[in-house]
């Protein structure tokens, strides 16, 4: 090859040489965005997972429990992903009245024979007794597979620092009211959940934010109840802040969620 040819053939290796290094610059902003976003998506996991482990609530993935709350009595079966949730209290009458949800369905027990429920009944009981029970062993949930987590960086309440997770959910699997959006603050040091809100769309709507109080160990299960709070003014609360309000007093407490005579036997797997 003559020096000429030479010549040519280096010129059109820088030229190629350009053109790959400006088509490796365009992509070089979204790489980036997306290893920045795939390694948030790591942290909130881990936040989670921790949170989960040092609460003990593995545990629950495969144990039976029962508890009082409120009028009645619930009892808690999961076992290798099959649950059986029951809810027994009395009618007017006194009747023994026991709601059970499992993963076939909802079904009303009325002095033992079953009573025939229109859709809108089934759908408000079955989201009442799903409602208790998903509140009573947070933080297990949240690695459902209809969760979405956001990392929303550190937040201090009380001078105390806290991770900031909040979760929405997808429509399949998510539930009738996959739209509600939570927050979920975690102890930077020891993982423990303190504080929870919810902005929730169904019936009237509203938010709340619930402070955690009382906790204690159950055969290894942290359990723990809330104070349950809400805006003072309905419109006048930013929920994506509504810790701040929370520091303001600009919430008024709504009720107490205490959970009493409970009891946790893990039972092994099938």
């Amino acid at each position: 090859m003559n020096k000429m040819n030479i010549l040519k053939t280096n010129g059109l290796i820088k030229q190629y040489m350009k053109q790959i290094n400006h088509k490796l610059s365009l992509f070089s902003i979204p790489v980036s965005a997306f290893i920045l976003s795939f390694n948030l998506s790591i942290a909130q996991e881990n936040i989670v997972d921790k949170a989960i482990e040092v609460s003990g609530m593995k545990k629950m993935r495969n144990a039976e429990a029962s508890f009082t709350f409120r009028e009645h009595t619930y009892e808690y079966k999961r076992q290798t992903g099959h649950f059986t949730y029951t809810r027994i209290g009395k009618n007017r009458d006194s009747s023994l009245v026991r709601d059970v949800y499992t993963n076939k369905g909802f079904s009303r027990h009325v002095a033992d024979t079953v009573v025939n429920l229109t859709e809108k009944r089934k759908n408000a009981y079955t989201n009442s007794v799903n409602s208790v029970m998903y509140f009573a062993f947070l933080p297990l949930w949240l690695k459902d597979p209809a969760v979405i987590l956001k990392d929303m960086g550190k937040s201090k309440i009380k001078s105390k620092e806290y991770y900031k997770i909040r979760v929405t959910f997808q429509q399949e699997g998510g539930g009738t009211d996959f739209e509600d959006v939570f927050l979920y603050w975690f102890d930077v040091e020891d993982y423990s959940m303190d504080y929870l809100a919810y902005n929730y769309f169904t019936g009237k709507g509203g938010m709340r934010f619930r402070v955690a109080f009382n906790q204690r160990t159950i055969n290894g299960v942290r359990i723990q109840d809330y104070r349950n709070l809400q805006p003072r003014i309905m419109d006048g609360v930013n929920f994506d802040q509504i810790e701040n309000a929370f520091e303001k007093g600009e919430l008024e407490e709504l009720s107490l969620i205490e959970l009493k005579n409970v009891k946790i036997k893990t039972i092994p797997k099938t």
